[in-house]
């Protein structure tokens, strides 16, 4: 929106009389450059002009942006000159990884103002922005949904006041200040809202233009929304429709819901004919009639509706009424006059998918019949009319949940409760409403006209597997939010949007697992990867990404942790999004994942890799990589006013990170988890069962005095692992007989993956614990443990010789398996170079376990690409 027009405009060099002026330049630009962008996956389905139409460059373009890398050059630039004023530092150190609430502020204006499938809340990303950023620093988020990253990056320089205070007296050293953003997104419509999010606009001159919209409109057509009652006009809120059945046994036709007490409404449960009185919706056919689409040019059948009930207002005062003959020639009035609308709209068909399937079976086939008559006539008309920054976000906000026959109705106490469309659903109920569409979006207008960002962020359409549009080490940081899985079906959900937008998301690229793409977990997997690889290539060593994760499915956790460790980022934690620690299974054990998570991961430095490259074929190289890794590690986590443990710095978890780290570099894992325990104990720090550098530790003994008591995270035992964990929490204060220890074990046991078979209680203590003379149970010291851990690993090699027995017939299938057996099996078949035996072993095992087993996926993707 225009808001200096006297004001000349600079942009990455060029200067320009007006913002048009500038569109216009740059739009040629871009269709010069469209034959090359075509080529780069994820591009959008569209007609170029309708691509250039959308576009808004270079800021925003409905497609790869081809200036990304001006910015961000013109952006370093203006770093340089942060630092003279003293805004930013030159050595800019992230000591440990953050964790935040990331439910907060969902009551916001911005986060209110415009609906989608998932969405972070902005102040929720400013804690993060601010952690791990300065200003003027580089954000990207290629799963960037509606731009909230890039309205936080904004929102740092000019904060909310009681946000400011609050991170103030939260945290230290805040850096308050402008970063700078690039969102992107697959789906040409979530990259739509972004630009929306993400531009400058001036609020009342938007709510004016809106305004002035709506009430030309309204004078030209009020008609449609009018009513006689007691012979005087009233204005139309909303009219209830409903699908008409026919009786089996008499073939009378009524509606499935027609009240007669506007006092008290309710949907009967049992359908009653009003000819034969026959009950039962089991005597009842959906009636189903032909009419000719005026917009398609062809002659249809769909579902019969009949209006029911109609909300009015008249002096101020609400009133229902039934439907009368006047009532009903302006409905059948709109149904002619469509076709006068239909170049205006094109007639685009739904395409087969796992959500659009139900529109198809009840032959909603087109997106234009998704909309009354009426109703089309008039978003049509808002379209058109609403044609500048930020303006169609208001049409597009109401779209399929409001403005469309999906307008679901429920009914709560005797009131109509105008619930909206199902959320993240296609479905067309029974009974819809149809809204008066000018006051539904006067209302609507309410939530649009909030201040927004005060510089502008760049946006574009473009697939997070290839950001060929970005060079190699040019990203500060990254906030990220991808799909999870069959979660959500993003392309399918947004095809209504994209239909208005005549710019659809190409979904070859699409991030998710969906039947109707012949998408699997390890097409997704691949997607995942190919996206966490290019974010790893474009961000700048020692830089850190955050992922939020929001899926409960074990396979899907599993699968994101193996794409990251895949992709060479190394996790530094995993944190449950309240404030709270959570429990370590709900951290870290793939079959427990009951909550969001924030999952913490950082690119090695330069000097690392320089050091590791030296030291690869010794086991210095081993103590590298754990130094490298204990300091990217938060030091103290204090929960209430208590010192926490920290999982990630147990000998376990560190141990699995190694492995991982080597592993995904096609490295021999030159040292065994005895040795790795000892090599501990020698070279660092340990505290509370957690390992620490020299200078952490000193750090670590300072702030546990301020906070004395010490937290275990409480265990559920779901798995082998687990259970050894719980043990060693359990006896770490005294030595206790078996009978002690059972009732308490018996407990703490937790539902367990089918296929992994734990072993009796008397077996993992026998393996990893000593007892004394008195028969009473302990945690072994560091000595004895490392002995411990060398019988341990004979029985459970043992255990997978047995495994590769039982596979010598073609035909066997292995139901049960210990885990930690088959992890030492498939860690030594690595070592030797024996990928044919994990992938035999893999291909018998249950399949939940490869997928739901970060560690034995892992082993198995790197033997499936040897073999």
């Amino acid at each position: 929106m225009d808001t200096k027009t006297n004001t000349k405009i600079t942009v990455l060099g060029k200067t320009f009389n007006s913002e048009e002026e500038r569109r216009t330049y740059f739009r040629e630009e871009l269709r010069k450059k469209l034959p090359e962008l075509k080529k780069m996956e994820g591009f959008p389905i569209g007609e170029d002009e309708d691509i250039l139409k959308l576009s808004d460059p270079p800021y925003y373009t409905a497609c790869p942006n081809p200036w990304l890398n001006d910015f961000i050059e013109e952006w370093e630039e203006e770093k340089i000159e942060l630092e003279k004023q003293g805004k930013r530092t030159e050595n800019f150190e992230i000591e440990e990884p953050y964790a935040a609430d990331v439910s907060e502020g969902k009551n916001n204006p911005i986060y209110m103002a415009h609906s989608y499938h998932t969405k972070v809340p902005h102040p929720a990303i400013m804690r993060y922005i601010l952690h791990y950023t300065q200003p003027g620093d580089i954000i990207y988020d290629g799963f960037a949904g509606t731009g909230m990253t890039g309205v936080a990056a904004s929102m740092c320089e000019n904060p909310d006041r009681e946000f400011k205070c609050n991170i103030e007296n939260l945290f230290s050293n805040i850096k308050w200040g402008k970063r700078n953003s690039i969102c992107s997104d697959l789906s040409p419509y979530a990259s739509f809202i972004a630009n929306g999010y993400n531009s400058v606009v001036d609020s009342e001159e938007f709510l004016d233009k809106c305004l002035s919209a709506i009430s030309s409109l309204e004078e030209k057509y009020d008609w449609l929304y009018s009513t006689q009652v007691n012979n005087v006009t009233a204005k139309i809120n909303y009219v209830l429709w409903s699908e008409i059945l026919k009786c089996k046994s008499c073939g009378n036709q009524q509606p499935s819901w027609d009240p007669n007490d506007f006092d008290y409404f309710q949907f009967e449960k049992d359908t009653q004919c009003l000819n034969c009185g026959s009950i039962g919706k089991d005597n009842f056919s959906i009636v189903m009639e032909t009419y000719f689409d005026e917009i398609s040019n062809i002659a249809a059948t769909k579902k019969k509706y009949s209006p029911v009930v109609i909300n009015y207002i008249i002096n101020g005062k609400r009133g229902f009424k039934k439907p009368d003959l006047k009532d009903l020639e302006i409905i059948d009035e709109v149904s002619k006059i469509i076709k006068e609308f239909k170049t205006k709209i094109a007639a685009i068909a739904i395409e087969k998918g796992d959500k659009t399937n139900e529109l198809l079976r009840d032959n909603w086939s087109y997106i234009h019949r998704l909309f009354t008559p009426r109703n089309l006539i008039i978003l049509i008309e808002l379209w058109e009319s609403l044609d500048f920054e930020r303006g169609r976000m208001l049409v597009t906000s109401t779209l399929t949940k409001t403005s469309s026959i999906l307008h679901n109705v429920g009914f709560k106490k005797g009131k109509i409760n105008l619930a909206g469309a199902l959320p993240n659903a296609l479905y067309v109920p029974g009974i819809f409403a149809e809204r008066n569409l000018f006051e539904l979006h006067r209302s609507k207008l309410k939530d649009l006209s909030f201040k927004g960002v005060s510089t502008r962020g760049i946006v574009q359409t473009s697939s997070a597997t290839n950001l060929s549009t970005v060079n190699n080490n040019s990203i500060d940081y990254i906030f990220t939010d991808p799909p999870f899985g069959a979660n959500l079906m993003y392309s399918e959900l947004n095809s209504i949007h994209e239909g208005w937008l005549k710019v659809k998301t190409a979904t070859k690229d699409e991030a998710i697992i969906n039947r109707s793409q012949n998408k699997k977990q390890s097409q997704y997997l691949e997607l995942m990867q190919n996206s966490f690889l290019e974010y790893y290539r474009i961000l700048k060593p020692d830089g850190w990404m955050t992922v939020e994760f929001s899926s409960t499915k074990a396979e899907i956790w599993n699968i994101i942790q193996t794409a990251l460790v895949r992709s060479n980022f190394i996790v530094a934690s995993v944190d449950a999004l309240n404030k709270g620690q959570g429990t370590y299974n709900s951290q870290t054990n793939p079959t427990s994942v009951k909550q969001d998570l924030i999952i913490s991961c950082y690119k090695p430095s330069s000097e690392f890799d320089k050091k590791f490259q030296q030291h690869q074929s010794s086991e210095l190289a081993v103590w590298d990589f754990v130094e490298e890794h204990l300091n990217h590690l938060p030091i103290h986590l204090v929960l209430g006013n208590s010192t926490t443990a920290i999982i990630e710095r147990s000998p376990k978890i560190l141990f699995d990170r190694l492995i991982a780290f080597y592993v995904q570099r096609g490295l021999p894992v030159p040292i065994d988890a005895g040795k790795f325990q000892q090599g501990l104990r020698e070279r660092f720090i340990e505290r509370d069962g957690m390992f620490f550098t020299n200078e952490q530790v000193q750090e670590y003994d300072k702030k546990k005095k301020d906070n004395p008591e010490f937290i275990q995270l409480s265990l559920l035992v779901s798995s082998e692992q687990d259970g050894v964990l719980w043990l060693k929490n359990f006896l770490v204060d005294k030595a206790l007989t078996y009978q002690d220890i059972q009732p308490h074990w018996m407990q703490a046991l937790a539902g367990v993956r089918k296929g992994d078979l734990i072993p009796e209680l008397a077996t993992i203590l026998e393996e990893n614990f000593l007892k004394d003379e008195a028969g009473k149970w302990y945690a072994p010291d560091p000595e004895n443990e490392a002995d411990l851990e060398k019988l341990r690993k004979g029985r459970l090699s043992r255990l997978f010789e047995g495994y590769k027995k039982e596979i010598e017939n073609p035909r066997t299938k292995i139901k049960e398996v210990r885990v930690e057996a088959l992890r030492e099996g498939f860690k030594q078949c690595y070592q030797d170079k024996d990928f044919k035996t994990i992938i035999a072993v893999g291909d018998r095992i249950p399949n939940n376990l490869l997928m739901e087993d970060e560690v034995l996926l892992q082993f198995y993707d790197i033997a499936s690409s040897r073999v």
